[in-house]
């Protein structure tokens, strides 16, 4: 393999790490995930997905997650219209509906299956607004998070092949010339 594994987690590690501190999180918030294996591993997004390259990945942002307290959602790929796998706890907190499909290799993602593998109680949601995000090869994972998304630049621009996208959100400021968004100080 082009890019040993241990140098693929040290990179997702590395990108996760600086990216929670960045977006402020806090336990109970939620990490949206998408993720291309192929990508990764220098090929078309979809072409060749690795199960071995969704173990390393997953197991180092979960283990970055958890030591936070911060919940993981993992975006399937387009063929499942990018739907989520999350834990049930996840699901029944923040409200969301469970839907029917099973994500594989060919349909779904290398990193979706794995976590329905992995993940204690996994369930498949439609849709969710997470506080943070990790794109990893162009996933294109906007469309779950919160509606006021911000950049934010890693140090880790690549994992493997794959270019690194990131984001936190903020929420929306809304007034107009009176408005105030911090509180005064006493």
């Amino acid at each position: 393999m082009k890019f040993e594994l241990e140098t693929i987690s040290q990179q997702v590690t590395s990108a996760v790490e600086e990216l929670l501190a960045a977006a402020d999180l806090k336990p109970g918030q939620i990490l949206v995930v998408g993720c291309s294996t192929s990508e990764i591993r220098g090929a078309k997004i979809g072409s060749s997905g690795s199960e071995e390259v969704a173990g390393a990945v997953l197991t180092a942002i979960a283990r970055c997650c958890a030591s936070r307290q911060i919940q993981l959602a993992i975006q399937c790929c387009e063929h499942l219209n990018r739907a989520l796998v999350v834990q049930r706890q996840v699901m029944q907190q923040y409200g969301l509906e469970e839907v029917s499909v099973m994500p594989v290799l060919k349909a779904g993602g290398a990193l979706a299956a794995q976590a329905i593998r992995e993940f204690a109680d996994p369930v498949i949601v439609e849709t969710i607004q997470a506080h943070a995000g990790l794109d990893i090869g162009a996933t294109l994972i906007g469309m779950h998070l919160r509606r006021v998304a911000v950049p934010v630049r890693l140090q880790q621009k690549y994992i493997g092949e794959a270019l690194l996208t990131a984001a936190r959100t903020r929420p929306k400021l809304i007034g107009g010339v009176r408005a105030v968004y911090e509180l005064p100080c006493s």
